[in-house]
């Protein structure tokens, strides 16, 4: 078995599984007969009249796409495998490909089901590539990407201090750069542009003086290793989008629909977990599913305080429910993208029909804060 691929829950929950799953096929059998007599299960033990679990539907595997490294950015994800949340909604194995990755290429290609990513990716995919994609949910509702510097070195607090520098930026955040850039009347020849990779060393070592981050990792590294950082956020400079998005193509949301409001219900337990014990989801990072990583258990709390405190929660998601955007943080989003040169309207970005139909079919989910 490939180890990016979960099967989902413990060994019991998917014995469970198993077992219902096999009274279900019993019992449809002695219906067809037209026999009443009861049938045993696997077990020896008698087959119930009815079932919540035997009655689940099956949906067999999904594939994710994260967009970066296991750590705890994706500690919902692990909550919701670990807890079972993903078996109970009728998967027998979730894959969670590591990034980095925008997702967009895995997606339409097929290898994906669901990427998690960022408006500005899958909307300059839908816009200046035609991809057939939508989001349907954001874990963040709040762009966490920032322009990280040090305090004694570029120190850019403010877009104009980012002319003339050295700005390291990845290949899958280029698109996101470029978009900061022109959300604030800079263009590529206003900085220069470093391709670099995800570690800040660059950045502390001088070759460059500012450096394509999130706040909720790289910032929180550097800061534990004893330096003082500048951030420059892209939430409060032009590009207040939604990240983390749960985006997937047109054609899944047509044909595959309740395979998809299945994964949300197991994505809102597992993050409703995530944000009432951040300690926990930052635990599964660091000494589960991300213990070859190498992760800074300090850190990695801290980041999972943070995004729970601070980018999965707002006021709209403590009226509507995890994931939910807002009417007013979508045009807020298309605005920024149209900024940044990305035309597009909210109907070719967003659908969030299926989010409104897992609510109002399990409204107890909404109130994760308990």
């Amino acid at each position: 078995m490939s180890p990016n691929v979960l099967t989902p829950g413990s060994t019991a929950k998917r014995a469970l599984l198993a077992a219902t799953a096999a009274v279900a096929a019993l019992t449809l059998a002695a219906c067809a007969s037209g026999s009443a007599e009861e049938e045993p299960t696997s077990s020896g033990s008698a087959a119930p009249d009815t079932s919540a679990e035997a009655a689940v539907e099956s949906f067999g595997d999904i594939a994710v796409q994260l967009s970066w490294i296991k750590n705890e950015e994706f500690s919902g994800e692990f909550f919701a495998d670990s807890q079972g949340y993903y078996a109970e909604a009728g998967f027998e194995t979730v894959s969670l490909t590591p990034g980095p990755s925008t997702g967009v290429a895995e997606l339409v290609s097929g290898q994906a089901d669901v990427a998690l990513s960022d408006a500005v990716s899958i909307g300059s995919g839908i816009g200046n590539e035609g991809a057939p994609l939508k989001i349907i949910g954001a874990t963040y509702q709040k762009n966490p990407f920032t322009v990280l510097s040090l305090a004694d070195g570029g120190n850019i607090a403010t877009p104009e201090d980012m002319i003339g520098k050295k700005i390291g930026v990845q290949d899958s955040n280029t698109a996101l750069f470029l978009a900061l850039l022109a959300a604030n009347g800079l263009t590529e020849d206003d900085v220069e542009i470093v391709p670099v990779q995800y570690d800040p060393a660059p950045l502390v070592s001088g070759e460059v003086d500012g450096f394509i981050a999130y706040l909720t990792n790289e910032s929180l590294i550097l800061q534990a290793e004893g330096h003082e950082v500048t951030n420059l956020p892209f939430a409060d400079n032009g590009l207040p989008f939604v990240a983390e998005t749960f985006s997937v193509t047109d054609d899944s949301i047509a044909n595959e629909r309740e395979k998809l409001k299945a994964f949300l219900v197991a994505e809102i337990k597992g993050w409703t977990d995530a944000v009432n014990d951040p300690a926990e989801g930052s635990r599964l990072a660091v000494e589960e599913y991300g213990a070859d990583l190498g992760l800074d258990p300090e850190v990695s709390a801290e980041g999972a305080t943070v995004q729970a405190e601070e980018l999965v929660v707002s006021d709209e998601t403590a009226a509507n429910g995890l994931f939910t955007i807002s009417d007013e943080l979508q045009t807020e989003t298309v605005a920024s993208l149209a900024g940044a040169g990305i035309e597009i309207t909210a109907d070719q970005l967003f659908d969030m029909t299926l989010l409104d139909e897992v609510y109002a079919e399990n409204p107890d989910l909404v109130a994760y804060a308990g």
